[in-house]
């Protein structure tokens, strides 16, 4: 288990720094010091021991996903200590806790009095709205951080907070049932953590990605078949979901599907799905469905059964100096994985 990073002595903490957007270059990101707000109502204050990087903050950070702030610290896969609590939090110091994606609800809109948070009218996302875990320390609603259970270590729990969760809900919003035939188009982070929860549900997995190296890793994972982005799996498929933001992955996951069988789109950002031929590919009560953030729910059955599992994604480390190249090995799909940034003290 990584070492713990001492909390901040001041109001402000080592922080990698995003100022406007464009192409990545060397020098996107900027270390600097960064001020930390004052702790409100309800807030904890983390010391960060480690950070996923995740393809969204790859849309942020190269402004696929519009700004929301003129600076912004992003990271959302948050692995840390609470250091300081306001008044009334519960969660105790010291307490391991994992932050993610969604930052916050406000808890009084329809979707959120129907259980539906994810689709909160007015979210906050972590390190798109406010600061997030590429920093020595960020604040956060302690409603919306989780409890670590010791058997995930830091660097392999980092992954799980985003990549995870929201492959796991794509499981949920694709309706899978065990047994069935699922395929996963796309390789990445999310669907090598999917893999091993649908064998532990007795389904057969059907991976197919443009890339080699990850067809490779799928079937070391106990995939039943894989095969390029485009090709048919051996039998159709009851789910599919699609993890590549390419809309011609959905099109070609629409084709492997059987009667009555389900799409869904595990993507915040998609380049656009070209004109297909309804009679063949969508008759047939197929169906297409997205999949929108995640909700605490999510989170906590996720996180129990990972633990059970005892998931252990493969990642690379990465110093918090060394962002910039961990976004470019993300861009540019390099990592067998996740990229992981770790922090020193």
């Amino acid at each position: 288990m990584l070492t713990a990073t001492p909390a901040p002595s001041a109001a402000a903490t080592t922080a990698a720094v995003l100022k406007g957007t464009g192409p990545i270059s060397k020098h996107r990101l900027t270390i600097e010091e960064r001020a930390l707000p004052a702790l409100r109502a309800g807030e904890i204050l983390v010391t960060v021991r480690a950070c996923g990087v995740c393809r969204t903050d790859l849309n942020i950070v190269e402004g696929d996903l519009p700004p929301h702030h003129s600076t912004i610290v992003p990271g959302h896969q948050i692995v840390g200590i609470v250091a300081a609590a306001a008044p009334g939090v519960e969660l105790k110091i010291g307490t391991r806790v994992g932050i993610s994606w969604l930052g916050g609800t406000d808890g009084t809109c329809r979707f959120c009095r129907e259980g539906r948070e994810n689709l909160c009218d007015h979210p906050v996302y972590t390190g798109y709205d406010v600061d997030g875990g590429y920093a020595k320390a960020v604040v956060a609603r302690a409603d919306f951080a989780y409890p670590l259970s010791d058997r995930l270590d830091d660097l392999h729990a980092a992954p799980l907070l985003c990549a995870g969760i929201i492959g796991f809900r794509a499981l949920r919003v694709a309706g899978v049932q065990k047994g069935e035939r699922v395929g996963l188009y796309g390789f990445g982070s999310s669907a090598h953590l999917a893999l091993p929860i649908l064998k532990s549900w007795g389904c057969s997995v059907y991976v197919a990605s443009r890339g080699a190296q990850h067809r490779a890793t799928a079937k070391k994972l106990g995939a039943d078949w894989v095969g390029k982005e485009h090709h048919r799996p051996p039998e159709p498929l009851d789910r599919a979901v699609t993890f590549a933001p390419v809309g011609s992955v959905v099109v070609s996951a629409l084709g492997a599907l059987r009667k009555g069988g389900v799409v869904a789109i595990n993507a915040i950002h998609l380049d656009h799905i070209p004109q297909f031929d309804y009679d063949s590919l969508l008759w047939g009560e197929r169906e297409i469905r997205s999949v929108t953030n995640m909700t605490r729910a999510d989170a906590r059955d996720f996180l129990e059964l990972a633990a059970q599992l005892q998931l252990r994604p493969a990642t690379r480390e990465f110093s918090l100096e060394h962002v910039n190249q961990a976004l470019r090995a993300v861009s540019e799909d390099t990592i067998d994985g996740s990229a992981v940034i770790t922090m020193t003290e």
